[in-house]
């Protein structure tokens, strides 16, 4: 469950200054928000898995939302649980840069409106994945009725909330990046130690906790902190890592794999997604990630 934008991408040398026009180089359309992206990297890996995917999520009655719904069909998301207003779909304007880092801004729109207590939850539901973009009260109603029903919550508190503790949702697992933790332990991202923030975050809400470090590599809490390094590839953009990972460790923990394990197989996801052409990501396959997986130092 999550937010879907309509993705405008311009590549830009620089980020502008404040009142500046800056010429850009290029502009494409994508279909985005970070809950829609996971179910679309679920999705096209749960698909030749034999994991089902369902999206739960708010769309508007317009051009862009019609795209959306054919999007997730595509990729061999179920879209039972969508619903659809007639306030406009959400939007995201992103810079990418020649580096391959990015900023964006969103416009959350019809997202806003999505009825918690419209959504029929999947008769078997193992786990719910959810994100920051949708309001912390929808996140808790539904998360409190998937754990009656028996599923796991897999969190990626993304964006960071403001305060500390209202990203809770009682999730089994969280994903951060840096950023996100620094935010959420109200320190300064230089002072982020990971190893030192993702325990501290285990402790502080309760669940297992991955930390993602981009270049860096993963930081996984559980029982023990351990560290995986990431694959030195070249990075054509890095918008949308985030996402192509959680997606594939939905699906590795849906299809049973330990924390360690699945996180592995993100990590190779993330590692193929920033390095493949945009337009080819879509025929990214689990073969490959996991023949990439299998290079990661444990």
């Amino acid at each position: 469950m999550g937010a879907i934008h309509h993705d405008v991408i311009v590549d830009a040398p620089r980020l502008p200054r404040e009142d500046e026009t800056l010429p850009g180089t290029g502009v494409r359309y994508a279909f985005g928000g970070k809950g829609g992206n996971q179910a679309v990297a679920a999705g096209r890996l749960g698909r030749s898995m034999g994991v089902p995917v369902v999206m739960a999520a708010c769309i508007g009655r317009d051009g862009q939302g019609d795209h959306a719904l054919t999007t997730l069909e595509q990729a061999g998301v179920d879209i039972r649980a969508i619903q659809r207003v007639d306030t406009p779909s959400g939007m995201s304007v992103a810079l990418s840069l020649p580096d391959g880092s990015y900023g964006a801004v969103i416009v959350s729109a019809s997202n806003l409106s999505l009825d918690p207590a419209r959504i029929e939850l999947p008769d078997r539901l193992d786990w719910l994945v959810l994100q920051n973009e949708l309001p912390h009260t929808t996140n808790r109603q539904v998360a409190r009725r998937a754990k009656q029903a028996g599923a796991r919550i897999l969190h990626n508190a993304a964006p960071a909330r403001g305060s500390p503790n209202e990203g809770s949702v009682h999730a089994d697992i969280m994903v951060v990046n840096r950023v996100e933790a620094a935010d959420m332990l109200g320190i300064g991202q230089s002072d982020c130690d990971p190893e030192q923030a993702a325990a501290t975050l285990r402790d502080r809400f309760a669940c297992d906790i991955v930390l993602t470090l981009g270049a860096n590599g993963v930081v996984i809490a559980d029982d023990t902190v351990a560290a995986l390094p990431a694959h030195p590839v070249a990075v054509i953009s890095a918008h949308g890592a985030g996402d192509a990972f959680v997606g594939a460790l939905a699906v590795q923990l849906a299809r049973g794999a330990p924390l360690v394990d699945a996180s592995v197989f993100a990590n190779a996801a993330g590692a193929l997604h920033v390095s493949t052409p945009v337009d080819d990501r879509g025929r990214i396959t689990n073969d490959a990630i996991a023949i990439l997986a299998q290079t990661s130092s444990r």
